[in-house]
């Protein structure tokens, strides 16, 4: 029953104005719903909207002016969706959408999603659907932020940064650096040097086809050179560190391409304590060009990404402007790669 506006309540005790989620327990409908409603979306019944819009009469409520600074009723301001805030990869590109959000006056907020459970990736998509949230940007680099951006509402503001081509099953803007093709160019490079294959040690973000391994296959494939079964690595120094040390004690091995650069540096260390000299005996190749990869010993040859460009063309595209094309994943040749002994 909906209650005639006339019947107005007292403001809510300390004289505090009421907020979209006192509109929404009014209403009996869910705060999304509000937002919706606000925003004119179509997604909203005629009997649920006339109701929505009498309890925003009858409570006096206001959305503040911030909410509405960027239209579709969400606040000045674009929240991140992420599975890390560590991890080089993802805090460059978080720093990429801060530097480009500052530059616009708005605020940046970070939504850290715990894990790809169902229950973690719906309360992450609660929290952004909330107007306050503002615009989102989701790092779906894995399971967990794929997760959040495939349960997004459609009328929700949002960019995605992807692995290259984009997520499947999602239509969402997608912003992504090209790491098939990359890892294609470092493998062959490796080919090329003369050995006759090249095993991959994966990090966890890696499915069978994701980018990077499937960029690693296909120059092995196009090579006819063996295709070697996927060392998997954790996130951690330890797991790739073990990694490092199954590869090192078979004298086949003689070219390893790592997911990322900090999964290079324990393997480096197993293999030196294995007594497999880099590159003499074995080459390594990183991916992502780590601050200080050029200064290891030997200095790390690796694959540069620009994921701080990556950031600020996700910034870019969720504000409605076109982003400036982004420079391609890089090979930088240094020592550790070698022809095999």
């Amino acid at each position: 029953m909906v209650r005639s506006s006339s019947e107005r309540p007292a403001r809510r005790r300390g004289g505090a104005p009421p907020s979209i989620r006192d509109v929404a327990a009014a209403a009996g409908v869910s705060y999304q719903t509000v937002s919706r409603v606000l925003n004119d979306s179509p997604n909203v019944s005629p009997e649920t909207r006339r109701l929505v819009l009498d309890v925003i009469d009858r409570l006096e409520y206001r959305p503040n002016r911030a909410a509405r600074a960027l239209g579709l009723g969400r606040a000045n301001a674009v929240t991140v969706v992420t599975a890390d805030t560590t991890l080089y990869g993802y805090a460059s590109t978080l720093q990429g959408i801060e530097e480009a959000a500052r530059l616009k006056g708005l605020a940046v907020g970070v939504r850290v999603v715990e894990s790809d459970r169902p229950d973690d990736v719906r309360h992450a998509v609660e929290y952004v659907t909330d107007p306050s949230a503002g615009s989102v940007i989701v790092v779906a680099f894995d399971s967990a932020g794929a997760g959040v951006l495939r349960a997004l509402p459609a009328d929700l503001p949002a960019v995605a940064a992807t692995e290259a081509g984009g997520l499947p099953g999602s239509n969402r803007a997608s912003i992504f650096l090209d790491e098939r093709q990359a890892a294609a160019d470092a493998t062959r490079h490796l080919l090329e040097l003369g050995h006759r294959t090249v095993h991959h040690v994966a990090i966890p973000s890696e499915t069978g086809t994701s980018a990077r391994q499937a960029g690693w296959r296909d120059a092995l494939e196009a090579a006819g050179a063996p295709v070697p079964a996927v060392v998997p690595g954790g996130w951690d120094p330890h797991s790739a560190y073990l990694a490092g040390q199954r590869l090192a004690a078979d004298s086949r091995v003689t070219a390893i391409l790592c997911g990322n650069d900090d999964t290079a540096l324990p393997v480096r260390r197993a293999l030196y304590e294995a007594g497999r000299d880099v590159p003499g005996q074995v080459s390594v190749v990183g991916f992502d060009d780590v601050p200080g990869a050029a200064y290891w010993t030997p200095a790390l040859t690796t694959v540069r990404m620009d994921f701080v460009a990556l950031g600020r063309a996700c910034l870019a595209a969720v504000t409605g402007e076109t982003p400036s094309g982004l420079a391609p994943p890089r090979l930088v040749v240094r020592e550790s790669t070698a022809p095999p002994p």
